[in-house]
């Protein structure tokens, strides 16, 4: 059938034609609303750019849609015959992947708006314009929806052409990236009669997923979800999610196809509702009503805007060539050429096909904007068929993930919460999410591996029956699975196998058996297996049920009470070096700061520096009987107090925790020094732990290997080892038996995982644990805990530094503070010394100065009339007299009259105090260079009359 229409104005006589080829497949609907949408375009631009050079002269070629030769063949026609400047079409990407290398060689933009696969490349065909999605922009839709509701294994199932295969690669791509298997592809062929079609459909029924993702075309789609239906496939607990290949059409699809989709999630481009397009819809129903008048209700869908697009968008390029451009260079033909050879070339090509790259406008189905060869992308809608049609539940776009309305200007961070979708109506009317997975009823029961083992019975023990032909399973890990499996909201059926030879024996290591789960040979392992890093690239492990980690067993030594010096070792030795130096220096600062004004801080130099060391040590035990009269020398020994209590209180809480709480002290406490010292370490047999051993560098002749814990101990009694390195659950079995990190082992992806870790938090949450732990691994109370046995640490300087650090920041504040007073009151005497008196000369000056008494001092002068008995001093020459006139003169350097004294009897003295030589060991330089006038002082003072003649009397023996 050849159609040609010029789309010509007729007032339009110097406008230029260019021809453009549509192959299309008039029969099928999509055909049909192409070709009417691309008709109402290019009349709807030319009405409204009348003044445009260049009109678009259609020539239609109907190609059914199965024949990828005819699309060929009317391809090449169009090309060589009619010499169009651009294809818009074909219908299917089949037939676009034929004619794409026709449009490279001739120069020809092939534009298609239906051609999704993502195996047509505009990179590899640099003439192929797609306006239409690229079927793997909808892969991370699909995946936020099954990564948003948790589930872990999905099955394609999609036609077997190119436009099925092609989006696979990055489906299955795009799985892997939220953690979900693919264990099963179905396909479909194009030509598949019902009967295959419910063959595939029952293979699906057997297998253990049930979410489906569909991409295929309508009509085959129809047929296959009719199917599905009657064999019950569309009930409660399947999910169903089609591609938007199905999700576009729905509206066209037969009602009772619809009712066989009920529950299922689509995905399709979302289109803005604009007046445009309203206006458009209702006009483009009118005329497709008229020339179709056997399709009631026909509505519009996605790819009938696309094509209006595409059309508009090649008319706004053609007018942006040159005309003279538009023409072909024929090829030089041969008598050996073929029809391929006789193509010529189109001379606008390249410049059509860059205007086509670079345009952009707002047209029907949104922003169209063309790069590189490509529609970009534009937001995908989520929808749930109901009743007739689907609707709307959410969306998804690359920057906000899964929402439930569009707000571009929002400032919400990337989500694939399953709660930002509207509420659903899964397959079966109901509204719960499906699990995603069962076990059939007519599947297979699980198969289980068992590791056989000598030793450590009490974990996962392999019993073979005298008959020979089947095995008891007991042990630890054998009753936590059958309680987790009991625990589960369903049946799981399973039957444990032993991972032996013929004989009987292990058939390999550990991870032998779990790389068998990984090859199917098994569906899960149960049994005292470890989870380690290489493993799980292989399986996926359930939550642990016992203490994880590995510990090292050693032999210990009690080291209670058996030595002489156990009192040095509280404090370790820098602490006891630091503690001396400070009570050292503590009593250095108080003793310059009470030299000069404290009797008991003077004396010669021995006494001197022994009360250094006494009076600071004496604090220890706050022992100390001298009084300390200076204000900055009680400031530093507040602080000091402080420091030494909580020294000594520390001293002695580790000092009793030594004495009394029990020593066990390890053999070994550091494995580089096993290695180092090549000692021998055991191992338990097929464990880990022998790669780790090696790895830590321990030489395979140091390593020996044990079964069970009765060969463990013998290897430390004989002395074969000096350590083993087993696994924390090993250890405390036997550490019970001689004084947990074990976990099930799934196959990767596998959806029982999820609900068997739950199922082990109730188990390990409740009583039935503790009564398993009681029945395989005993009350492990004969000996007492290791935790409480544990070495008291010596205390270390890094404990104390502060306190030290305080009290020498005190101490050498009150120096400074001293030495500043000290300087300012004796400045004068730096003063009278000669000029050339060098710096050393006045520092031994000074130094003179500060051993002095000072006699100024208030401590002194307290002191100066009477001794400590209250009785005048013997190295002052005194004589006391009644004076009838004697005064009080406030420079009397002796006391006031206390208060307490009665006022019975008032007398009055004159001391004469006769000037002499200061004592030797006290003078004053001062006092010496000056000749000081007699010193007549006058007191007036109260005495009571009964004490008058004691004082009398003692006077006159001092004189």
């Amino acid at each position: 059938m050849e159609m040609e229409i010029a789309m010509a104005q007729k007032n339009s006589t110097n406008t230029v034609g260019v021809k453009v080829g549509v192959v299309l497949d008039m029969d099928t609907w999509l055909g049909k609303i192409g070709l009417s949408c691309i008709s109402m375009a290019l009349t709807d631009f030319y009405a409204s750019h009348s003044h445009y050079k260049t009109r678009l002269l259609i020539n239609t070629r109907h190609v059914p849609s199965s024949d990828v030769v005819a699309a060929a063949s009317a391809a090449v026609d169009l090309v060589k015959n009619v010499e169009v400047q651009a294809i818009i079409g074909p219908s299917t990407s089949m037939q676009a992947n034929f004619i794409l290398d026709l449009g490279d060689k001739a120069n020809v933009p092939i534009i298609s708006f239906s051609a999704t696969s993502p195996s047509l490349s505009t990179i590899r065909n640099p003439y192929f314009i797609r306006a239409t999605q690229n079927d793997s922009s909808q892969v991370k839709t699909i995946s936020a929806i099954v990564k948003a509701f948790g589930w872990r294994t999905v099955v394609p199932i999609y036609v077997e052409n190119d436009f099925g295969q092609g989006i696979i690669p990055f489906l299955t791509d795009g799985f892997q990236d939220i953690d979900v298997r693919v264990p099963y592809r179905s396909i479909i062929s194009p030509l598949a009669t019902d009967d295959q079609i419910l063959a595939e459909l029952y293979k699906l029924m057997t297998m253990q997923t049930r979410v489906f993702v569909v991409h295929m075309w309508s009509n085959l789609g129809s047929r296959f979800f009719t199917k599905a239906k009657e064999i019950g496939m569309m009930e409660e607990g399947y999910v169903w999610i089609i591609t938007d290949g199905l999700a576009d059409i729905l509206s066209s699809m037969d009602p009772s196809v619809i009712d066989s989709m009920q529950g299922i999630l689509g995905v399709k481009p979302y289109v803005p509702v604009t007046k445009q397009r309203t206006n458009f819809t209702a006009r483009w129903k009118r005329k497709f009503q008229q020339e179709n008048p056997s399709v009631l209700d026909a509505e519009m869908n996605v790819f009938g805007l696309w094509a209006y697009d595409a059309a508009v968008a090649l008319a706004m390029a053609v007018e942006k060539v040159r005309p003279t451009k538009f023409g072909f260079e024929k090829a030089n033909i041969s008598s050996t050429s073929t029809d391929l050879d006789t193509f010529g070339v189109s001379t606008s090509g390249p410049e059509l096909l860059q205007v086509l790259n670079s345009t952009t406008f707002r047209g029907l189905s949104g922003d169209f904007r063309i790069v590189e060869g490509q529609l970009q992308s534009s937001p995908y809608q989520i929808i749930n068929v109901i009743n007739k049609s689907g609707r709307g539940i959410g969306f998804w776009t690359e920057r906000y993930g899964i929402t439930r309305v569009l707000n571009f200007s929002s400032t919400i961070a990337y989500s694939t919460s399953k709660d930002n979708l509207r509420a659903i109506i899964w397959p079966g009317e109901t509204t719960t999410p499906p699990r995603g997975w069962v076990i059939p009823t007519n599947g297979k029961r699980l198969k289980i591996g068992v590791p056989v083992k000598d030793g450590f019975s009490e974990f996962v023990k392999v019993t073979r029956n005298p008959d020979g032909d089947t095995s008891e399973f007991t042990g630890y890990c054998i009753a936590v699975f059958d309680a987790v499996m009991a625990a589960l909201p369903y049946d799981v059926s399973y039957d444990y196998f032993p991972f032996e030879k013929s004989d009987g024996t292990s058939r390999g290591t550990y991870n032998d058996l779990v790389y068998q789960v990984y090859a199917g040979e098994y569906d899960a392992v149960v049994g005292d297996t470890t989870i380690v890093a290489n493993r799980s690239n292989y399986v996926d492990f359930t939550l642990p049920y016992t203490e994880s980690g590995v510990s090292l067993i050693v032999p210990i030594k009690d080291n209670r009470r058996k030595n002489a010096w156990v009192f040095l070792k509280p404090l370790t030795w820098d602490l006891w070096v630091t503690s001396f130096c400070s009570f050292v220096f503590i009593g250095f600062v108080i003793w310059i700061l009470e030299h000069r004004i404290n009797e008991d801080f003077r004396g010669p130099p021995s006494h001197q520096v022994g009360m250094i060391f006494y009076f600071s040590f004496s604090t220890m035990v706050f022992a100390h009987k001298e009084r300390v009269l200076s204000n900055l020398a009680r400031f530093v020994l507040i602080i000091w107090v402080f420091v030494v209590l909580i020294l000594s209180q520390s001293y002695t809480a580790s000092l009793t925790s030594m004495l009394t709480v029990q020593q066990l002290q390890p053999t070994v406490t550091d494995m580089k020094e096993l290695v180092k010292n090549r000692e021998n370490v055991g191992y338990q047999q097929g464990s880990f732990a022998l790669g780790l051993l090696k790895r830590m560098g321990f030489l395979e002749a140091n390593l020996k290997v044990y079964n069970a814990p009765e060969e463990c101990h013998s290897l430390f009694s004989n002395g074969s080892i000096v350590a083993a390195f087993d696994e924390i659950p090993y250890t405390r079995l036997f550490l019970a038996k001689y004084c947990s990190k074990y976990t099930m082992v799934f196959p990767r992806g596998s959806p029982l995982v999820p609900d068997v870790s739950r199922a082990v938090l109730n188990v390990t949450e409740g009583e039935k644990m503790v009564e398993i732990e009681k029945a395989w691994l005993g009350q492990q109370t004969s000996c007492p805990d290791t935790s409480t046995s544990l070495t008291s640490n010596s205390l270390g300087l890094e404990s104390f530094w502060g306190l030290f650090l305080i009290a020498f920041v005190a101490s050498i504040s009150a120096l400074i503070i001293y030495m500043v007073v000290f300087l300012y009151e004796h400045w004068h005497i730096l003063r009278h010394l000669e000029p050339k008196t060098s710096f050393w000369e006045k520092i031994v000056v000074l130094a003179t100065h500060l051993d002095k008494k000072d006699i100024n001092s208030h401590t002194f002068r307290r002191t100066e009339l009477h001794d400590g008995n209250g009785t005048p001093r013997a190295d002052r020459a005194c004589l006391v007299e009644p004076s009838p006139n004697a005064t009080y003169s406030p420079n009397n350097n002796g006391p006031p009259s206390p208060s307490t004294f009665s006022n019975d009897t008032e007398g009055k003295f004159a001391v004469h105090v006769e000037q002499g030589s200061p004592s030797r060991d006290y003078s004053d330089q001062d006092t010496l260079a000056q000749t000081a006038p007699e010193i007549v002082q006058e007191i007036e003072l109260t005495v009571p009359t009964q004490d008058r003649s004691r004082t009398s009397e003692s006077t006159n023996r001092n004189l």
